[in-house]
């Protein structure tokens, strides 16, 4: 990818992210962060069970905080920030699968069903491009095809920038307070509507977010 890239972009996916690993490291080290209902997110680690964390695109910058298994990969667009945030996520540890419903759609999800066997699977549900806040298919499609549960997951700080980008991206304050929430497992078998089960997500996903912003004030 980096021949078809000018010289500017290069150098920036090449400094860019050892200072933005360290910059989030340094980041969590600052907050004090918070777990709730890992209870229903435990007994797959502790089990070896594979799962899929649907989480916000604007919620993603420490996640994986909240991620404490064996290993997981997370669904990241082909697009030149994706490239971005995917060597990022590298320099923190964890691996990725490119591509979106936009774009390497059909190969992503056949490299998700395959990674699914040994690894957990992240996706940003309503990524790359949004609308916000808004559950797209492919994540109900491949618990469809895998058999392997959804579990809903969301974030909130007590003091942040909030973004005029499309998802109104959430960058957490130094020193504040941050709280990590975990959903019940969404299973999605072969006989369910998949436009219900996206509903389902989607309220979920949305109902968690509004109690967690809620949650980190008090």
């Amino acid at each position: 990818m980096s021949q078809k890239l000018k010289l500017k972009d290069r150098v920036i996916l090449a400094v860019a992210p050892p200072i933005a690993g360290l910059v989030i490291r340094v980041l969590a080290a600052t907050m004090k962060l918070e777990f709730l209902h890992e209870e229903r997110v435990r007994p797959f680690w502790e089990k070896d069970e594979r799962f899929i964390a649907a989480f916000w695109h604007n919620r993603l910058l420490l996640m994986g905080y909240s991620y404490h298994g064996k290993g997981i990969k997370i669904l990241i667009s082909q697009h030149k920030d994706g490239e971005l945030i995917a060597r990022v996520l590298k320099k923190l540890g964890f691996a990725s699968i490119r591509g979106s419903s936009t774009r390497g759609g059909a190969a992503a999800m056949r490299e998700m069903v395959r990674a699914s066997r040994e690894y957990d699977i992240g996706i940003t549900p309503d990524g790359p491009r949004g609308p916000k806040y808004v559950v797209q298919e492919g994540v109900i499609a491949l618990a469809r095809l895998t058999g392997v549960p959804i579990l809903p997951l969301t974030f909130g700080s007590s003091k942040k920038k909030v973004f005029a980008s499309w998802d109104a991206f959430n960058l957490p304050y130094p020193f504040s307070r941050g709280v990590f929430v975990w959903g019940e497992p969404i299973y999605v078998r072969k006989e369910d509507d998949m436009e219900e089960k996206r509903k389902e997500l989607e309220l979920k996903l949305r109902e968690m977010t509004d109690f967690v912003d809620e949650y980190v004030q008090r």
